[in-house]
């Protein structure tokens, strides 16, 4: 049996081997290589039978089966992946506009001035449209990146868009994009996994068609979700955490606020608000307990119901069915489709009486899931739900004797909160490898966060939650839902108190660097040695082995050696200049909305991941959007020694504030000077000056964009063998009367103003000679940087031309061996990147 195990595991592995490819290989050579390795280990396994074969020779056997699992699941995965490429955009359909007539699949995300769904394309014109898109409906007035102010109108309205819908639109399509960056959030993997294959902006009004809600099962269970929410708002809407009573209800997170998703991470709650398997486990154990407990009593004809079907049983198969209704609600995410099959496969087993050990039911799990989602292990929620169960599986004693059962005479409630506290610390313990390389950061208070929260959310809310979106289906019993209501929002109010303390406190979590593979890996084989039964000698030392994840830092650059990433954050500027003990951070992006912004989407989690800790010299070129609008998030999550700006910071920071609702002040800077021509330090063998503005004094707030422009800090840094130039968004004005100051060659130049036609003049050009060339642009901007024109202009000249919105983040290194220049696309190529 224990070679069935790893056969199961070795298909789940050989699938997900896949994804870490640039490109899947051919599907007929693991096809042939899988049917090879099969006939040999049948053969093998035949001539053992009759006793031809040595018995010490049979792990060879066993082993040629193991071979031959994980080359089928290669070739599965591989046939799947080259179905899913095969269904592209048409490369003479992007960027233009098509029409197309799709019905609604998904539930859509209400934003407050765009409405955005995942749609199946029935028909369209031209043809080369994907099966399955993302659609964005926008209001057509929007707001800006601090929202509506009031008394500017704008209240659009939207008509109700249900799954199963369908509509006749006109869509800008285009292949799904994202920013790809050091350690960073890869989106385009995240929509291929989900069969999304284009991205669509409406265009015009569009045309309700028709309507097929019984389309599949999928559409019936996404509009039963839109049902159940549109019955909750009503009661939920103006509750402090009505958006997390309709995340545990069905899935829908959209609503939760950011904020309240840093105090959830920072306390390590984040699992116990998205629908998770122990919300799964908990609501069909309560099914189960209450069928049991009534089908036990109930008689039909003279015969109790136990006598024609155990209770047990029966209560087994309403539990599956409560999980598969739950697991549907929330929108059949890898976690709960993790729990069911699990769940599933436990159920089989009692009915059919097989004993099945829990290795059994994970590799049983493992299998379906990856045969069912093939990208299932491209999902963070695959590893951390598996291994989690992995977790509780070993240390409650399911295998062997417990690894952490208490012993002694202790009073018997006093026994399992001690086994509770021990599992839950073991727990986070174990996660601590992998969400540190993940998140960059790990949760000191989440053990005792999750101590009283797992209880409150798990086995009070979450039921009360289902309760009320079941309630508020029925009409008539307004009083008694809003009842509900309020007795699940004054329970999770109760948890979330000590919650946001221990989350506001200074040392809730810990930035961990991202640390590599090897390290991690390390880690989680320290992970299976501390989980040992009991009797094993030194088990406890495993823990030991996760030191180098949590204490990992980058390499140490020597003196004179700089790294220079030009992070890919769309239309917007963000440079992180690192050298020997110092980081300079040079701009900090755009601001998309109140609530989000390119610092804190990409800037803090690469320098987080970088295991930085201060951001030393801040420079903001100008008072732009897309170079400032980053600037507050850095200050909340960074100390920031010292800045330099060619305007006033605090002022800038104070109208903001008041843009944003009247936001207070971030920590500002320990001090804060004007960027001027002739301003110059040195530090660690590399020296930084400031070669623009000519003047010392601070440009008013309400200065025009030209005007911002003409006087953006432009710096020079110089090392030990390479040298930088960072024009900010000066024009050709600003560049001729640099040149003709006399300007020196640099190596590497980022293209002024986001390479735009304005910028880069043939004497700046030719006066750098630089070796290469960064253009920080969005893909498809509207401003149509970079020019083309200038891109010609910099290679006519023999330099490197690097664009991020098409190579990601350029990542430089200067050394006594040389430069060298590389693009995160290249350096960590998928095969789901265009």
């Amino acid at each position: 049996m224990a070679i069935t195990r790893l056969c199961l595991l070795a298909f789940a592995g050989g699938v997900g081997a896949v994804h870490l490819l640039p490109e899947p290989p051919p599907v007929a050579l693991w096809v042939c290589g899988s049917a090879l390795l099969i006939v040999v280990a049948a053969w093998w396994g035949w001539y053992a039978r009759r006793g031809v074969i040595v018995s010490r020779l049979l792990l060879a056997g066993s082993l040629l089966w193991f071979l031959a699992a994980g080359a089928v699941g290669l070739a599965y995965g591989t046939a799947r992946v080259e179905a899913r490429l095969a269904d592209v955009l048409d490369s003479s359909n992007e960027d233009k506009v098509t029409r197309v007539v799709l019905r609604v699949a998904e539930l859509p995300r209400l934003e407050p001035e765009s409405r955005i769904f995942v749609a199946d394309v029935l028909s369209s014109i031209p043809q080369g449209v994907p099966g399955r898109i993302q659609v964005r409906w926008n209001s057509g007035d929007f707001a800006g990146p601090y929202g509506r102010r009031p008394g500017r109108g704008g209240n659009t309205e939207f008509p109700e868009i249900l799954p199963g819908q369908v509509w006749r639109m006109a869509l800008i399509l285009r292949k799904p994009h994202g920013s790809r960056n050091p350690h960073g959030f890869d989106y385009e993997g995240h929509v291929f996994a989900q069969g999304i294959r284009a991205t669509g902006t409406v265009r015009g009004t569009p045309v309700q068609i028709g309507d097929e809600p019984w389309a599949s099962v999928s559409v019936v269970a996404q509009r039963a979700r839109h049902y159940v929410r549109d019955a909750m708002l009503p009661y939920i809407a103006e509750q402090r955490w009505g958006a997390v009573l309709l995340a545990l209800a069905i899935g829908d997170q959209a609503s939760v606020d950011a904020a309240d998703w840093l105090t959830f991470n920072r306390s390590g709650l984040t699992h116990l608000v998205s629908i998770s398997g122990s919300h799964v486990t908990m609501i069909a154990v309560l099914a189960g307990i209450a069928v049991n407990f009534t089908w036990r009593r109930l008689r039909w004809r003279g015969r109790g119901l136990s006598e024609r079907l155990p209770a047990q049983l029966a209560s087994a198969w309403v539990a599956l069915l409560v999980a598969w209704l739950y697991c549907l609600l929330a929108g059949w995410g890898v976690p709960a489709r993790r729990t069911f099959v699990m769940l599933l496969v436990m159920g089989v087993s009692l009915a059919l009486r097989l004993p099945l050990s829990p290795s059994h039911v994970l590799a049983a799990a493992a299998f379906v899931v990856v045969g069912l989602d093939p990208w299932a292990p491209l999902s963070a929620g695959f590893w951390l739900s598996f291994l989690a169960v992995y977790v509780l599986m070993a240390a409650t004693g399911w295998w062997g004797r417990g690894a952490f059962t208490p012993q002694g005479r202790l009073p018997r409630v006093v026994r399992k909160l001690h086994a509770a506290a021990r599992l839950q610390i073991c727990v986070t313990l174990a996660l601590l490898p992998p969400l540190a390389l993940l998140f960059s950061e790990i949760s000191i208070v989440s053990p005792l966060a999750n101590a009283y929260a797992i209880p409150i959310i798990g086995m009070l809310v979450t039921p009360l939650a289902l309760l009320l979106a079941g309630m508020a289906l029925v009409p008539g019993l307004e009083v008694a839902v809003g009842a509900v209501a309020w007795l699940a929002h004054a329970l999770l109010q109760l948890c979330m108190w000590p919650t946001e303390w221990l989350a506001g406190l200074p040392g809730a979590s810990l930035p961990v660097a991202a640390a590599p593979w090897w390290a991690t890996a390390f880690a989680m084989l320290g992970v299976g040695i501390a989980l040992l039964p009991r009797g094993f000698p030194f088990r406890y030392l495993g823990w030991a082995f996760m030191l180098p994840v949590l204490v990992w830092l980058p390499s140490r650059l020597e003196p004179g050696d700089w790294d220079l990433y030009a992070l890919d954050i769309g239309q917007g500027s963000a440079v992180v200049l690192r050298t020997a003990s110092q980081t300079l951070v040079y701009d900090t992006g755009v601001r998309y909305s109140p609530d989000a912004d390119a610092a804190q989407r990409n800037l803090v989690p690469f320098l987080r991941a970088k295991g930085i800790k201060k951001v030393d010299v801040l420079v903001v070129s100008h008072a732009d959007l897309d170079h400032v609008g980053g600037v507050r998030s850095v200050l909340e999550s960074l100390p920031v020694e010292q800045s330099y700006t060619p305007f006033d910071l605090a002022a800038w920071l104070t109208h903001e504030g008041g843009l944003l609702g009247g936001r207070e002040l971030p920590p500002m800077p320990k001090a804060a000077s004007p960027c001027f021509h002739g301003l110059s330090w040195r530090v660690d063998g590399v020296g930084f000056a400031f070669l623009w503005p000519p003047g010392e004094g601070s440009i008013d707030l309400g200065a025009d964009t030209r005007e911002r422009n003409r006087n953006a800090c432009v710096l020079r840094v110089q090392g030990a063998h390479h040298s930088i130039l960072l024009p900010g968004d000066i024009g050709a004005d600003e560049e001729k009367a640099l040149v003709q100051r006399g300007l020196d060659a640099a190596d590497i130049v980022l293209a002024a103003h986001h390479g735009s036609r304005y910028s880069s003049a043939q004497p700046f050009v030719a006066a750098t000679r630089a070796q290469h060339t960064i253009a920080q642009a969005g893909r498809w901007n509207r401003y149509g940087h970079p020019a083309s024109a200038v891109r010609r202009r910099w290679q006519a000249h023999g330099s490197a031309f690097w664009d991020t919105g098409l190579d990601g983040a350029i990542i430089a290194r200067s050394t006594k061996g040389g430069l060298k220049v590389e693009a995160e696309r290249d350096r960590r190529s998928r095969y789901w990147s265009e």
